[in-house]
């Protein structure tokens, strides 16, 4: 079994609780608008070419059998740019293989209260993977998943049961809001968060801002009664949009184009949460 992987982030603070290692899974059944990792969209191998700095030697231009038109993730490129501005986007490891880089700072990782974060993409979307990983890590070190929660109810049930922490993205509830922005049916989603919501896995629910798609009160309620009454909810954590989300689509050839006004003041309503008993968390 082999799992694809877009990067690895040692030392992060904000997967979850203490230092962290973590790991990004390269591929994601959404569409998510406001996506600021576009490389880890889509499971096929990228190359991700970095325009500032470009000489346009045309090096790259000249060794590519598609003459950058597309890409077959040859590597044909990566070598022979001067100032080493090409770089792959999808690396392929065995899970026990992977298990032994993510655990080689497992000491310092306890000593710090931490642990091992995996995300995406979409963890999920490499389901099989994902199962044999968890099994090779459990017991060993703090396990925690970044998600959307999108896959069917019983998957999703066998994997939260070998996890410490469960941080999962609840973005939008209302269907057709959710068919636009997320590109998907959100009911596998919604039926998701209602098991985690009744389960006792420690979890928090992280909440995208995207001004006037989802944060907007009627969205905000509707998040709040499928969380309000969980007895192992740790907290919310408001992610305000971020303005420089469009900033990797050049990476890899593509235009950033959100379908909503990205320049509009988000509405940050902590207020709404702890009126609920729900704590804040990172505001």
């Amino acid at each position: 079994m082999k799992g694809r992987i877009f990067a690895i982030e040692e030392f992060a603070v904000y997967d979850g609780p203490g230092i962290r290692t973590t790991l990004f899974l390269k591929g994601c059944p959404l569409n998510c608008n406001w996506c600021h990792n576009p490389e880890g969209k889509e499971y096929k191998k990228q190359s991700l070419r970095n325009l500032n700095g470009c000489l346009d030697c045309k090096a790259c231009f000249k060794v590519c059998p598609f003459k950058r038109e597309s890409c077959n993730a040859c590597g044909n490129c990566l070598s022979v740019c001067p100032k080493n501005l090409i770089r792959m986007s999808g690396i392929d490891y065995e899970a026990q293989e992977l298990a032994t880089i993510l655990l080689k700072n497992v000491d310092i990782l306890k000593m710090n209260k931490g642990g091992i974060t995996i995300t995406g993409g979409e963890p999920l979307a490499q389901l099989d993977f994902l199962n044999e990983l968890l099994d090779l890590l459990k017991g060993k070190v703090h396990l925690a998943i970044e998600t959307s929660g999108y896959c069917q109810t019983n998957d999703f049930l066998k994997i939260i049961n070998k996890l410490d922490l469960v941080i999962m993205d609840a973005k939008i509830i209302e269907k057709e809001k959710a068919l636009k922005y997320l590109g998907v049916d959100n009911e596998l989603i919604i039926n998701n968060l209602k098991e985690l919501s009744k389960s006792k896995i420690p979890h928090i629910i992280r909440i995208p801002l995207i001004p006037e798609v989802s944060d907007t009160l009627d969205n905000l309620k509707d998040i709040i009664a499928l969380i309000k009454d969980s007895s192992s909810l740790l907290g919310v954590e408001l992610l305000p949009y971020n303005k420089f989300a469009g900033s990797k689509y050049k990476l890899i050839g593509k235009e950033y184009k959100p379908l909503f006004k990205e320049n509009l003041q988000v509405n940050i309503n902590t207020k709404i949460f702890i009126d609920n008993q729900i704590e804040v968390r990172g505001m």
